[in-house]
């Protein structure tokens, strides 16, 4: 994909301000708190920064979001994208010292690798290109259109990969985001959420494309995935919540617990092997619902592994 230098962000930026018919303020430099510490939620959020009291105020300043994002076209779309992930990168330690310290789960060090790949590896615009067909009967173009506003639950164990994952994927679809992130990691989640929207602004895109509320409970996840607004929901968690997605009317993408297996045969390098089932089956703790939990080994080489 081609690279678009800073000049032709700034430009595009000024003609989405003279479309919008108001100028968008690029957003200070966020004020990055010493690593554990917890900022309260009046100093870390403001206008413009996606937290609401209430479900509905956060779908609807995602709905109006959306409608304007829509209307910006692909170069917006992709300087976004280019943004969020540069912020990400550079907050890749704040936020993972963050989630370590208020959820109690996992490695710093692994959830600063969980944050980076997630930011370097989520597929971007460039995975959602239009394709087209010629033949004697006429021109077909397949082009993907977005669903709108998309609710999302994130768990506890991996708060922060988990928001930056689903929203490079969502927002690259041309779709605004709800996060009900779990109660226990609702301080790193909202500290995320305003970043993501800093980034989003600074690279010309509208306020409020993330949006999330700042005391998530479970009552507020029901209404969320049956709120009216919201035709998709992307589910990260427990068998609970995932049953409560699949039992909306809504079209429903769910990743439940896991229970991964790791299978070594007589062709396998057995010492690689070895390593890389403690290496996985350690990362983060184990807390991770992809990390190896079980191996089988068949009888020849048992005693060798």
């Amino acid at each position: 994909m081609t690279k678009i230098d800073e000049r032709e962000v700034q430009a595009i930026i000024q003609r989405v301000r003279e479309r919008l018919g108001e100028g968008v303020p690029t957003p200070p430099a966020p004020t990055v708190p010493r690593p554990g510490a917890r900022p309260s939620r009046a100093a870390s959020v403001g206008p413009g920064d996606g937290i609401f009291p209430t479900i509905d105020e956060a779908v609807a300043a995602a709905r109006t979001a959306f409608q304007q994002y829509r209307d910006l076209g692909l170069e917006i779309r992709r300087a976004v994208i280019e943004s969020i992930r540069r912020s990400m990168r550079e907050h890749a330690q704040h936020l993972a010292r963050l989630a370590h310290d208020e959820t109690g789960l996992g490695r710093y060090p692994d959830k600063v690798a969980k944050n980076l790949l997630v930011t370097n590896k989520t597929p971007g615009p460039e995975d959602l290109e239009p394709t087209v067909w010629t033949g004697d009967a006429g021109t077909t173009i397949t082009e993907y259109a977005p669903w709108g506003v998309i609710a999302s639950i994130t768990p506890t164990t991996n708060p922060t990969s988990t928001i930056i994952n689903n929203t490079i994927s969502i927002l690259s679809a041309g779709n605004a985001v709800v996060f009900n992130v779990h109660p226990n990691a609702k301080r790193v989640s909202v500290e995320n959420i305003r970043l993501i929207n800093q980034a989003i602004v600074a690279a010309g895109g509208p306020p409020n494309l993330v949006t999330a509320i700042p005391e998530p409970t479970i009552e507020s996840a029901q209404q969320l995935m049956r709120h009216p607004d919201v035709p998709v929901l992307l589910v990260t968690g427990g068998p609970a919540v995932v049953r409560e997605a699949l039992a909306t009317d809504k079209r429903a993408i769910t990743a439940g617990p896991g229970n991964p297996p790791v299978v070594v045969d007589e062709t396998a390098d057995i010492e690689k092997a070895g390593r890389d089932i403690v290496f996985g089956a350690s990362f983060d703790n184990n807390i991770i619902c992809t990390d190896e939990k079980e191996v089988f080994v068949v009888a020849t080489v048992a005693d060798e592994l």
